[in-house]
């Protein structure tokens, strides 16, 4: 039984590859030809790499080393023309598949990173045969021939991007397989459910036991509760992915811009005793404890003639609406004023808010944290740094973020509509346990969501919008 996903998974990806997948208004087979890319940073470098893959590569490497290299061995060639004149020297290495990255044939050519020689090897390629690699390509031939899964494969592109060491770590983890094993635990889990439920549909006269109640239900507990645990570690990962998106607002002169600044720890924007300074808003990604946030600076918020100031303002309410967290920034020792209440007012209603009274250093009070109504305060100084970690405690914690979360999955916003989906269909499950098709039905309909996360069954334009976003060469 343990197998049967798997060869489903494969039996879907080699459907998938003799389709082919719509790439600008044409259908490329992605396993029909051969495709060769720049798999290096644009630029100079120390090193350039192009990397081939594809059914046979023999002509190929024939053609541009000279020789046929041992398989998984890194030789010293030099890289010709079509006139046996050298191009570049370097190292090569060729890669039988299906032991390789893509599960093809695979080249690389490694040589000197001067921009007009990488690209000279390439063109030597395509003469040879190889065809320009769309983005991602072999990422997608390494998918389609069952060396990744779709989650794994999702996973290569969030190592590239990834912005802090927790992310980087998060990306790997999926890589390696962790995000997939705890889906696919979860599908057998599914599978066994299944089997017990609709032996009862498929065979209702023949001499088989109908699955026990009780034990159904204590089983698709468990289901539920795994799967809200996953949606829980991937909700955190997905914070690692974008950052939270934190928007400092509040009326002009209360410090924004020196919050700012605190928090990034440098001098990003002007500080300074005129009003209406800010005009625009000024963004700084920043981390706390590796965890990535995006801190935007606004202007202040007030009635004004001033023509610039307005489209700022207005600016300013844009960012609020699309923002994870709003700090209200008010003075220290004066508290929340009417003008304060009319904005917090205006907050949208699913927004997490901090009241963040600033200047502290002009009163007696000391820094604290605190709770009133439905609004976090934090009481600090930006100027001297006190209270500042308290700030930095209470944006984690809306992040979802806690000590030891370092087992969360690098999750994408499809994984887990996918996830939630899938606990809706559990949740239905067992609210219909005593109607017996009612109830297979939603258990079939939440495996389905649960296998799209890892490719088992996935629509090729699912797939080509995830491939498109990745690099050319990867």
């Amino acid at each position: 039984m343990a197998d049967q996903p798997n060869d489903r998974r494969r039996q879907a990806r080699r459907a998938q590859a003799l389709r082919g997948f719509h790439r600008n208004d044409a259908i490329v087979a992605p396993d029909s030809d051969t495709i060769a890319a720049i798999a290096t940073a644009p630029g100079k470098g120390g090193i350039g790499i192009v990397r081939v893959s594809g059914r046979d590569l023999r002509p190929l490497i024939t053609g541009i080393l000279g020789k046929f290299p041992e398989p998984r061995k890194a030789i010293r060639s030099k890289f010709l023309d079509s006139g046996g004149e050298g191009l570049d020297e370097g190292l090569a290495i060729y890669f039988v598949g299906p032991a390789s990255y893509t599960g093809q044939d695979s080249l690389e050519l490694h040589g000197h990173g001067g921009p007009v020689v990488v690209q000279m090897v390439l063109e030597r390629c395509l003469e040879l045969g190889a065809r320009p690699a769309q983005p991602g390509e072999f990422t997608q031939r390494a998918f389609l021939n069952d060396k990744l899964d779709l989650a794994q494969a999702e996973a290569v592109a969030d190592l590239i991007d990834a912005a802090t060491t927790l992310s980087a770590r998060s990306a790997m983890r999926s890589l390696s397989g962790e995000f997939s094993r705890v889906i696919e635990s979860l599908v057998a889990q599914l599978i066994e459910l299944r089997m017990l439920v609709e032996a009862t549909l498929d065979f209702p006269e023949e001499d088989i036991e109908p699955a026990d109640r009780s034990q159904s239900v204590a089983r698709l507990e468990k289901l539920s509760m795994e799967t809200t645990r996953a949606l829980e570690r991937g909700r955190r990962g997905s914070i690692l992915r974008s950052g939270l998106n934190v928007v400092i607002a509040g009326r002009p002169n209360m410090g924004k811009s020196s919050l700012l600044n605190a928090l990034a720890g440098e001098d990003l924007a002007i500080v300074t005793a005129i009003p209406g300074a800010t005009r625009d808003a000024i963004r700084q990604a920043i981390q706390i404890e590796g965890v990535p946030l995006n801190i935007i600076d606004t202007a202040g918020l007030r009635d004004t003639a001033d023509e610039v100031e307005v489209l700022g303002i207005g600016r300013t309410w844009e960012m609020i609406e699309r923002a994870d967290a709003a700090l209200l920034i008010v003075e220290a020792g004066r508290g929340v004023l009417p003008e304060d209440e009319v904005i917090l007012s205006r907050l949208p209603a699913g927004i997490a808010r901090i009241v963040v009274h600033n200047k502290l250093d002009l009163t007696t009070d000391e820094a604290c944290r605190e709770t009133e109504g439905e609004n976090q305060v934090v009481r600090l100084s930006a100027k001297t740094g006190q209270g500042l970690n308290l700030l930095r405690a209470a944006l984690l914690e809306i992040a979802g973020w806690q000590p030891g979360s370092e087992d969360v999955f690098m999750a994408r916003t499809r994984h887990l509509d996918a996830l939630v989906r899938a606990a809706g269909h559990l949740d239905n499950a067992a609210e219909v346990a005593s109607q017996i098709e009612l109830f297979a039905e939603e258990l079939r309909l939440a495996q389905a969501e649960l296998s799209s996360i890892t490719g088992e069954f996935a629509a090729d334009d699912l797939l080509g919008e995830i491939f498109s976003r990745f690099c050319i060469g990867k």
